[in-house]
């Protein structure tokens, strides 16, 4: 299944975010393979994430709840999407 993983960097922990991201890049655990990533220009971003492993993502975001604001939503492709939206009364 995939993710859209989306944060915001906070003033107080900026610095620690960035030292952190530098040294191990923020890469995910086993289990969670990461799509793509963007980093915005005004202190958050989003990543791509997809698993089958809900305790791996989890893992992630533990990680990096103590520096950055983490929102991680489960997504669909429009294909997927289409499917649901024609089967809905409307």
């Amino acid at each position: 299944m995939k993710f859209i993983v989306s944060w915001k960097l906070p003033q107080a922990t900026y610095g620690e975010c960035i030292a952190r991201f530098l040294k191990g890049g923020g890469m995910p655990p086993t289990g969670v393979n990461m799509i793509g990533r963007w980093h915005g220009m005004s202190g958050g971003g989003v990543a791509i994430a997809e698993t089958n492993d809900p305790k791996a993502l989890y893992a992630w975001q533990a990680e990096w709840s103590d520096v950055i604001s983490l929102e991680i939503t489960p997504c669909l492709e429009d294909a997927d999407a289409g499917e649901v939206l024609a089967s809905v009364k409307g």
